[in-house]
């Protein structure tokens, strides 16, 4: 009893909030954007990542943004480099694209592993609305992807 009155409490003063941990995604502007070790541009150069490799952004401090990647690396990126087009990318071998969200649908196209896919709309059982570079759509399993 007496830790719900505490969260309650902690609640309610502003102090906790249940959309404190969302999480910020974003995707990289051009090709050949590097990403330090620490926010300056003098820093150890950890990386260079390519146009709309997604991120997820952890903290922002000035010009700079603290992000991490699919593999879970951490780094520092000029927030300038950043945008808020969604993107999405393949952690599996290869993410079958179907024509509607079901295993059973007519498979439209495939995006092998590393491939990056435009998020069209929010997750919805197990199924994401992408969009290939060449214009194609279709439904994605969200297992497949990381940037959701």
């Amino acid at each position: 009893m007496k830790k719900r009155f505490v969260v309650a409490l902690l609640l309610a003063a502003g102090l906790v909030s249940p959309l404190a941990h969302a999480l910020e995604f974003r995707s990289v502007k051009e090709t050949g954007v590097a990403l330090y070790e620490a926010p300056a541009l003098n820093a150890k150069k950890l990386f260079v990542v390519s146009r709309y490799y997604p991120v997820e952004v952890l903290s922002s401090q000035k010009e700079w943004s603290r992000v991490r990647d699919a593999t879970g690396g951490i780094a520092w990126i000029p927030s300038a480099a950043l945008s808020t087009q969604r993107t999405l990318l393949v952690v599996v071998d290869r993410s079958e694209v179907r024509a509607a969200a079901d295993a059973a649908a007519p498979l439209r196209f495939v995006v092998p592993r590393d491939g990056v896919l435009e998020l069209i709309e929010p997750p919805k059982a197990g199924w994401v609305k992408v969009r290939h570079r060449d214009g194609s759509e279709g439904f994605a399993r969200i297992t497949d992807l990381w940037g959701l």
